[in-house]
């Protein structure tokens, strides 16, 4: 299975845990994995349209992995659908790009777990506030998988926690859907 893992954390280099999850996954020789920093190859947002499209066609999976900002994504991520799930390509009556393939979000909470209930601070569940995610999933065809959610990143996570975090991260992103 080929898997391709975008990554849009705007400063990635200076991120601790997406930059920990990103490389965990480029040092698992054991999986076909492609891991793409879009901040970096995109710094002016002029998204290749094509170049992007053949990333997802040349996938089986594709994992988004970014920070969660006020309940959303970074703004390039929001780009990236608006330019590369083109009408034709990604949905309509010719639109069959993400048929068979899979769409996993990789995402970092600032906030812990229990934060992310009716009764936390936020007053919705991870699962209802990543729910546009998997509504454009389906509209394109392809099948939505579990997100990966490392909660609590703003009040810090040990080394350790953050060093099995990432391992099992690289585990998950290549698994079999079940």
């Amino acid at each position: 299975m080929k898997t391709t893992v975008l990554v849009f954390h705007p400063n990635l280099e200076t991120s601790r845990v997406n930059k920990e999850l990103a490389q965990a996954v480029l040092n698992d020789p054991n999986h076909d994995v492609t891991v793409r920093d879009e901040y970096a190859t995109y710094p002016d947002g002029r998204i290749d349209v094509a170049a992007e499209q053949r990333l997802v066609e040349d996938s089986d999976r594709i994992v988004l992995q970014f920070p969660f900002y006020w309940y959303s994504s970074p703004s390039l991520l929001k780009l990236w659908e608006d330019k590369v799930l083109e009408y034709g390509w990604a949905y309509g009556s010719t639109g069959h790009a993400f048929e068979g393939k899979e769409i996993m979000l990789a995402v970092s909470a600032g906030s812990g777990e229990a934060d992310y209930q009716h009764d936390g601070s936020h007053h919705a569940t991870m699962e209802e506030l990543l729910k546009p995610f998997a509504t454009m999933t389906d509209y394109v065809g392809a099948r939505y998988l579990p997100p990966f959610v490392v909660y609590g990143v703003g009040a810090g996570i040990d080394d350790d926690t953050l060093a099995a975090t990432a391992r099992r991260y690289a585990q998950v992103i290549n698994e079999p859907a079940k």
